[in-house]
């Protein structure tokens, strides 16, 4: 088990608490195999009736996977630890499969930031799920920040956001708050900070058969739909789907270049500043996972995780932002008019036979 992972019973509900703020609970090969553990033991234990994962700190629920270690990993440690890299993405993905489709209640409090591996643990499937935000919710996938592309399932759940809202938060890694996600389709409820201890106190002594109806009674005191129908994603829903519906991403900045709006020069200069390359792979991606399942784009995350260390645009991305944090990554290809079709097909390419897949198993 991890010291950074705190898993209890109360109430027959079991309780996870990510414990790293220092890190701001950033996923470790430590963390996912004690959450793993704990899920597992819970899914059949008729003493468990639903299972709330949480932060002990505000400012982050998690910040995704530890990037300061894939970056060691790749480039300072010997080579056999890099067998601890193939074991991360794996368990990691792994146990997003296994939060997807949890036979029980799944209550995520997605207080302060929530990005790349945080999303992993809070996006679980429809049957389960009960995902909240406050005001104080940060939430992104913004992998390509950082030469990566949203995995974690995200080619699944983006693609599950309404229009093209998934695509524009996908190749910008735009930072939403708490109503963007729900309108997102990437959250349910809203509560303020100052109810998490009576929310808290309601999941430790409700009765309620399913604890999800319960405190979607309480929080309806604190929002309306009309909270959520005038967020800052929906007074830009017809430019994102405007620009996102294009599929080449040189033609989606082009489209941003034609419009003077404060909007849209915005997102361009912001997706300037991403990786050209894994701006064209999150394309690509998005676009081959619309009507795969949870396990096939997981599936094929997983082996593109695997080239994108071998090219090692992740390694330049968490270089300038992790590392020496001089924020200019030299981005190779450096412009999207040098990114090669070729090239973003090549991450697609399989790596394993489909029996010897690490994620063959998932169903």
């Amino acid at each position: 088990m991890s010291s950074h992972v705190l898993s209890e019973i109360k109430n027959r509900i079991g309780i996870i608490t990510l414990d790293r703020p220092k890190a701001l609970n950033s996923l470790s090969l430590e963390m996912v195999r004690a959450i793993t553990a704990s899920l597992l033991a819970w899914r059949t234990d008729p003493e468990v009736k639903a299972v709330l994962i949480q932060s002990s700190s505000e400012k982050a629920f998690c910040a995704g996977g530890d990037i300061r270690f894939f970056y060691d990993v790749g480039t300072k440690t010997p080579m056999q630890d890099s067998a601890l890299l193939e074991d991360f993405f794996t368990e990691e993905y792994a146990l997003n499969h296994l939060i997807h489709f949890y036979p029980k209640p799944y209550i995520a409090l997605l207080n302060g930031v929530v990005m790349g591996g945080g999303m992993g643990i809070a996006q679980s499937g429809v049957a389960s799920r009960l995902r909240i935000v406050t005001e104080r919710t940060k939430m992104a996938m913004p992998e390509v920040n950082i030469g990566l592309f949203p995995d974690v399932g995200g080619g699944y759940f983006l693609n599950q956001s309404p229009g093209e809202i998934g695509r524009y938060l996908g190749l910008t890694g735009e930072v939403i708050q708490g109503m963007d996600a729900i309108y997102a389709n990437l959250a349910d409820i809203y509560i303020p900070t100052a109810a998490i201890p009576d929310l808290l106190q309601l999941i430790a002594q409700s009765e309620n058969t399913d604890l999800r109806v319960a405190i979607r009674d309480y929080a309806s005191q604190f929002y309306q739909a009309s909270d959520v129908e005038n967020c800052t994603l929906a007074q830009h829903r017809s430019a994102i789907d405007h620009h996102f519906k294009i599929h080449r991403v040189d033609e989606v900045m082009a489209s941003l270049a034609n419009d003077t709006s404060p909007f849209a020069l915005a997102t361009l200069a912001t997706m300037n500043k991403r990786s050209p390359l894994m701006m064209a792979v999150t394309s690509e991606q998005l676009q081959r996972c619309q009507q795969k399942s949870v396990a096939e784009c997981l599936r094929i995350e997983r082996t593109m995780v695997r080239h994108c260390f071998k090219h090692g645009e992740v390694l330049e991305g968490v270089r300038a932002l992790v590392v020496d944090k001089d924020n200019t990554p030299q981005w190779l290809p450096a412009s999207m008019a040098e990114v090669d079709d070729a090239l973003v097909a090549s991450f697609f390419a399989e790596v394993w036979p489909n029996y010897a897949h690490p994620l063959a198993h998932l169903e």
